[in-house]
């Protein structure tokens, strides 16, 4: 698919990471499931079962947000994220994760190509840390966002695409930002940070139907096939 609307480079590439550039295995739903047990949700219940499908329809949103959602009282919403991330690292210690096929080579490939790529979560910064130093991918970037990095709010706003935008000074408009992920809030938080493209891989949470309806402008089999939509586009 040809974006006809604009010409220019996108030097900056805002990347989601789990689902999109990291595959965890569904490891979400289990640290989550862990941290409710420890506020006392029984895992047999139908309460554990609507929590955890709002789990799964707001995958990408900071973690701490959905806690919030789903128990309203602040001090239980901070003990469940303290004891979702606690669970996420443990599981991510455990040799729980792998990169998608293909996705260090598709950043390489990108920032090979003068590009400037950010890796972006709705985890802690402790998390997001666990994963990178997991992958051995500290270095693979020279900057990584977490919701705390960005004013503390996470997806589906778009302050950790306008924060990659405002800290790289990598590109001088919004139009020249490429965005990918896996989820509908890594698209709304593209659209509206008014990136020219977004687009949705199919190796996480959401369907071609759900990202198309939250606004994604390309939807990919995988981040591996970015470098060669973005210079499509471009062409």
């Amino acid at each position: 698919m040809r974006d006809n609307t604009v010409n220019e480079r996108r030097g900056l590439v805002v990347l989601d990471m789990a689902g999109t550039t990291v595959a965890d295995g569904g490891l979400v739903e289990e640290a989550f499931s862990a941290a409710a047990r420890e506020l006392g949700v029984d895992p047999d219940s139908a309460d554990h079962t609507e929590k955890l499908d709002y789990v799964r329809a707001t995958m990408g949103e900071s973690k701490i947000s959905v806690f919030r959602h789903l128990f309203g009282d602040e001090d239980l919403a901070q003990r469940g994220n303290a004891a979702f991330e606690k669970a996420y690292g443990e599981l991510v210690d455990g040799g729980r994760i792998a990169p998608i096929a293909g996705a260090r080579e598709a950043i390489e490939d990108l920032r090979g190509e003068g590009r400037t790529v950010v890796l972006t979560t709705g985890f802690a910064r402790v998390t997001q840390d666990a994963i990178l130093a997991a992958l051995g991918w500290r270095d693979l970037v020279g900057l990584t966002l977490c919701p705390a990095d960005a004013g503390g709010r996470g997806r589906p706003y778009p302050d950790m695409v306008l924060s990659a935008f405002l800290r790289t000074g990598a590109v001088d408009g919004v139009r020249q930002i490429a965005v990918a992920g896996d989820t509908a809030y890594d698209m709304l938080s593209g659209v509206r940070a008014g990136a020219s493209v977004v687009a949705g891989v199919l190796t996480g949470a959401h369907d071609d139907a759900a990202l198309r309806a939250a606004g994604a402008t390309h939807v990919l089999g995988s981040v591996a096939e970015l470098p060669s939509l973005l210079r499509g586009v471009e062409e």
